[in-house]
């Protein structure tokens, strides 16, 4: 199975199946971000953070409405449909990365650890543009797509601790 990369295909909720007044488990599509376990917890929620600002900002109908609390100050809107955080080693967050990018329905973003060892952007883009991306490691993998096929891709990946 070829690897797509990024796709022009939207991922997304639909108006209509926001509902949150269901269980996360009921909603069509579901959000993991598997992050590698052998980073320390800054890097490892550096890591999640910059995955899900991008999957945040990429599918559609993905954040709920804002709260407000009983003072009338608001609180900005999270995902209605959940996220949950999952650790891989280097290898299998690789392989993970892999099969959901070759995957029908699924958006991907991910965070190359180039990202985190550089200062200036432009030089992270430098480095991915001279990088293979056989040769590319990951820190997080960002994931939503039908609730089966996650499941399939991200098998029985531990919640990180």
């Amino acid at each position: 199975m070829a690897e797509r990369g990024i796709t022009s295909e939207v991922v997304g909720f639909a108006p209509e199946e926001r509902d949150p007044t269901l269980s996360t488990r009921a909603a069509r599509l579901k959000w993991v971000i598997v992050v590698n376990e052998g980073l320390p917890a800054g890097r490892a929620v550096n890591a999640a953070v910059c995955a899900a600002a991008t999957t945040s900002s990429a599918v559609t109908g993905l954040l709920g409405e804002d709260a407000v609390d009983a003072d009338g100050c608001a609180h900005p809107g999270l995902p209605w449909a959940g996220c949950s955080i999952l650790v891989a080693d280097a290898a299998t967050l690789r392989a993970v990365r892999s099969r959901a990018a070759a995957a029908d329905g699924c958006f991907v973003a991910d965070m190359p650890s180039a990202a985190q060892h550089t200062r200036v952007y432009a030089d992270y883009l430098h480095t991915v543009k001279e990088s293979r991306a056989e040769d590319l490691d990951y820190y997080a993998v960002s994931i939503v797509g039908p609730r089966n096929r996650v499941d399939k891709i991200v098998g029985r990946l531990p919640l990180m601790p």
